[in-house]
């Protein structure tokens, strides 16, 4: 039953319906340079620390609270990254289990993908 409600990515694919999209990071590139997101880095405040994309609020997984998770304002997107994009699957799950009501964006191959494809970083704290 688990394998018909989420895809290879963790991704509703039934529930969720089109609330969830998972998206390549050139286009939330695009999108972050528009400042059309609110971006969210549900990595541990460690790997947050060591290098991020500037303007995300860090939520770590192990203390994920779907309460803490803004709504963007009209006009931007609501777009999760981790690492390599399976976290932020988790994160997708736990938002839809509390209700969220809104779109949810999966940047896919996380934080690796974003570099991979010149996504700028900022390392250090």
């Amino acid at each position: 039953m688990l394998s018909r409600l989420f895809n290879a990515f963790g991704a509703p694919s039934a529930p969720g319906g089109g609330k969830v999209q998972v998206v390549d990071p050139v286009t939330i590139r695009r999108w972050w340079e528009a400042g059309e997101v609110v971006l969210i880095d549900v990595r541990e405040r460690d790997e947050n620390a060591a290098e991020r994309i500037e303007g995300a609020l860090n939520l770590p997984l192990s203390s994920f609270n779907p309460a803490e998770v803004p709504v963007p304002p009209e006009g931007k997107r609501l777009v999760i990254h981790c690492r390599s994009g399976v976290r932020c699957g988790s994160a997708t799950n736990l938002l839809l289990a509390a209700g969220w009501d809104g779109e949810i964006t999966r940047m896919e191959g996380g934080l690796m993908g974003w570099t991979a494809f010149g996504g700028p970083t900022k390392r250090g704290s």
